[in-house]
């Protein structure tokens, strides 16, 4: 599938706008932006900032490091690893919108000297070899179906013995993906591997893997509690649905059944360049 169409898949022209007017009606004041006021959207993959945390915490970085973010979105992670632990964050997305969005929003919060954004393919990395002291990826992989590619070019841009850590969506036993998917409408773009596909794949890259955990328990635990809390308190004002589009609803929807019947499986790698 041609970057192009990957693309077309996460673009909406009016992406700025929804987003501006999501945060008025939720009332904030898009004139004086808090990094906080943009927390419960700009994290587009399960369990949001949480996952996000999580995945930090394993990287661990320094404040003089820098980071690489392959497949930054709108930007959310990149954010909270600059204004966490005060390092340098690189940010690269296939997708125009996005990284314009992601850009507006470090402007707004007022993070833009610590984070840059670059409109790039994860297959054709524009850095130079063993720049950056770590990477991180988040529910990116499934558009890319040259992972040799993807693994190889995390690998190249790595210092020796930078660290590297991947949260996926992984190919579960429980039969075909359903679709439409926050990833894809109906499959033509999607390419999930297995756990051991992707594991295989990273030290092929020339990675040594050092954990791979399964995150189902603790998804299953965060979709449980969203039900209770819309069920609660009613629909949320903000949230990644509105990076998703008119279809929001029914994506959600099945990428939940997807995890509950374990057709997909979301797991954490954390390995390094050897």
């Amino acid at each position: 599938m041609p970057d192009n169409e990957v693309e077309a898949h996460y673009s909406r022209g009016d992406l700025y706008r929804a987003i501006a007017d999501a945060l008025v009606a939720a009332g904030k004041d898009i004139s004086h932006l808090e990094p906080d006021d943009l927390v419960p959207l700009e994290h587009f993959h399960g369990r949001g900032v949480a996952a996000t945390a999580d995945l930090a915490a394993s990287l661990a970085p320094s404040a003089g490091d820098e980071l690489l973010d392959i497949g930054c979105g709108i930007g959310g992670p990149a954010r909270y690893f600059a204004r966490t632990f005060g390092c340098r964050v690189v940010g690269v997305d296939l997708t125009a919108d996005f990284c314009d969005v992601a850009r507006r929003l470090n402007q707004a919060v007022g993070l833009s000297e610590n984070i840059q954004i670059e409109q790039a393919s994860a297959t054709g990395l524009p850095f130079d070899d063993g720049r950056f002291d770590a990477a991180y990826s988040q529910n990116v992989s499934m558009n890319i179906a040259d992972k040799a590619g993807f693994f190889g070019e995390a690998h190249r841009v790595l210092r020796p013995g930078g660290a590297f850590a991947l949260s996926e969506l992984a190919l579960g036993a429980g039969g075909p993906v359903i679709y439409p998917t926050p990833w894809s409408i109906d499959g033509v773009h999607s390419f999930l591997l297995t756990e051991q596909q992707t594991v295989a794949g990273l030290e092929t890259a020339g990675f040594e893997v050092i954990s791979v955990q399964d995150n189902g328990p603790v998804m299953h635990r965060f979709l449980e509690a969203q039900r209770e809390a819309v069920a609660r308190d009613g629909a949320p004002k903000l949230g990644p649905f509105i990076l998703m589009g008119a279809d929001a609803k029914e994506k959600g929807r099945n990428t939940a059944r997807n995890l509950e019947e374990g057709r997909t499986r979301p797991i954490e790698i954390f390995c390094r360049r050897a």
